[in-house]
């Protein structure tokens, strides 16, 4: 999806001064190897306002050493600061001051549309030294580097730097050689730094906090638009990264930035009392919108993976092969149409304004004055209030009735369980358990709807000319499979939902 190749970096960083002497690392590993010394030059680009820093992203284009090009490199979500993705596109792709589509489609969430310009330039004279294996396979990568700091073509400043890079991450002899050097280094007195060359030299401004920072969740007693702003900035950081996701094309990111969008609209319909109706519907509505874009996609790929792993449990193997020989061209065929859509959408200047819009949100939330009372007094009935919708929901439920009010119920439990998770920070213990509980609910409620949904679409491909014959008869099994599973969760469900009413007792909700 975005033209560049991508590798998983993990380095730690020394900073030391300029008479240091680099630690004998002969003995370190079977083999040690130190080449000269040469030169690159690396053009770093952001924002004025430093957006991509801010954020904890670095872009450069660099000229020299044996991976020259353009460089952008990614927080990993759940990783430390030694632990980052680097995205490369190679030099020809843009010249200073023209950084490649590419990369810029990446990040487009961050910069608001501001254009990505040079701000720094750093020279670096680099030794390097790898330390390999007994069968020759490099390792560890140490480097130590001599770096000159332009701006506007005068010298700034002069510092050294030594990185130590374990080129073989999930090797436990890379692992261990990287512990002893690392630990030779600061017995010889480097500082241990988490810092960028580049944010090193542009300093303080790129350690301020991105245009989302994070927020703390306030005490009971603190104000309920505390707790908004800090529930907002969580939901919104999490939909951005997952938004980037989406774009490298990673894993899980579609369901992720689902789910975010989810959990925003959820919070949005929570604290409506507090809001300002009009701000609000419309982040509602406009979530919404990229939610059902995004949904397409993840809701096929599901079906895929759900269908064929049922087709496996049918009794005959034939049918199993004929299940799947129907079903997955057709899904397929929707998964290719929902993701070009999709990406459509999040290059769309109704997705960017989105993103704005939620940015400011996060910050300036838009309350009403009710929204300056205590989160005791304002947030703990709006979790009640969204408690009782779902009991009602609940009450309506028929062991032998329709799928529809299973489905109605499903939302309502998704619902209560983001406003339990959203000031689940607030009030502690017993709103965690809650919402934990909520989340095994709405869980069990989503395998039935999607057992529901699995029997639609089975319909749809039965009516397709591929489905005639003996493949038809397969696709009727298969039918009765999902029907019993459907019946089979909604028992499981009661035993859950006894759990959930003790725990909202508890978090004095119910």
């Amino acid at each position: 999806m975005t033209g560049a190749t991508t590798h998983r970096e993990v380095e730690r960083k020394f900073r030391v001064h300029g008479l240091f002497e680099m630690p004998d690392l002969a003995g370190v590993a079977p083999r040690v190897e130190t080449s000269p010394p040469f030169e690159m030059a690396a053009v770093y680009h952001d924002t004025a306002e430093l957006s991509l820093f801010r954020w904890g992203i670095t872009l450069r284009r660099r000229e020299g050493g044996g991976d020259q090009g353009w460089h952008m490199k990614l927080p990993v979500a759940g990783a430390d600061g030694t632990t980052r993705d680097e995205m490369h596109v190679p030099l020809e792709a843009g010249e200073i001051g023209s950084v490649p589509g590419a990369l810029v489609q990446v990040v487009a969430p961050l910069i608001h549309e501001l254009p990505l310009e040079p701000v720094i330039v750093l020279r670096t004279e680099r030794t390097p030294t790898v330390l390999s294996g007994e069968d020759g396979t490099p390792l560890v990568e140490v480097v130590d580097d001599l770096v000159t700091v332009s701006h506007e073509g005068r010298i700034v400043s002069v510092f050294r730097e030594v990185e130590v890079e374990t080129l073989v991450p999930d090797d436990a002899s890379a692992q261990e050689i990287t512990a002893h050097v690392s630990d030779l280094l600061l017995s010889h007195g480097a500082e241990p730094s988490s810092v960028s060359k580049a944010a090193s030299a542009l300093g303080p401004r790129t350690a301020e906090p991105p245009d989302v920072p994070e927020v703390p969740f306030p005490d009971p007693t603190g104000l309920a638009v505390d707790a908004i702003r800090a529930s907002f900035s969580q939901h919104v950081r999490a939909l951005i990264m997952a938004d980037i996701g989406v774009r490298r094309d990673l894993p899980d990111s579609v369901h992720q930035m689902r789910v975010s969008a989810r959990r925003l609209r959820s919070s949005l319909s929570t604290f409506a009392p507090l809001l300002e109706v009009q701000e609000a519907n419309h982040l509602k509505d406009e979530l919404r919108w990229i939610a059902n874009e995004l949904g397409a996609i993840r809701d096929t790929e599901v079906m895929v993976e759900r269908l064929d792993e049922h087709a496996g449990h049918l009794a005959h193997p034939d049918d199993t092969a004929r299940c799947r020989a129907v079903i997955d061209p057709f899904l397929e065929a929707r998964i290719t149409a929902a993701r070009s859509s999709a990406l459509a959408a999040l290059r769309s200047d109704r997705h960017q304004q989105l993103i704005d819009d939620l940015m400011i949100a996060a910050v300036r939330p838009p309350v009403t004055d009710a929204a300056y009372a205590s989160c005791e007094e304002a947030l703990l009935p709006l979790v009640a209030k969204s408690w009782r919708r779902l009991e009602r929901a609940v009450a309506a439920l028929s062991m032998q009735g329709a799928s529809e009010p299973w489905h109605e119920a499903r939302i309502r439990a998704k619902r209560a369980r983001y406003a339990a998770e959203s000031v689940s920070e607030v009030f502690g213990k017993k709103m965690r358990q809650l919402a934990k509980s909520l989340a095994e609910v709405t869980e069990m409620l989503g395998d039935h709807q999607d057992a529901y949904v699995a029997q639609e679409v089975i319909r749809e491909v039965a009516a397709t000319p591929a489905a005639d014959g003996l493949a038809g008869l397969s696709l009727g099994l298969l039918h009765e499979y999902e029907t019993a599973v459907e019946m089979r969760d909604r028992r499981r469900f009661r035993k859950l939902w006894d759990g959930a009413r003790e725990r909202a007792r508890a978090a004095g909700v119910a």
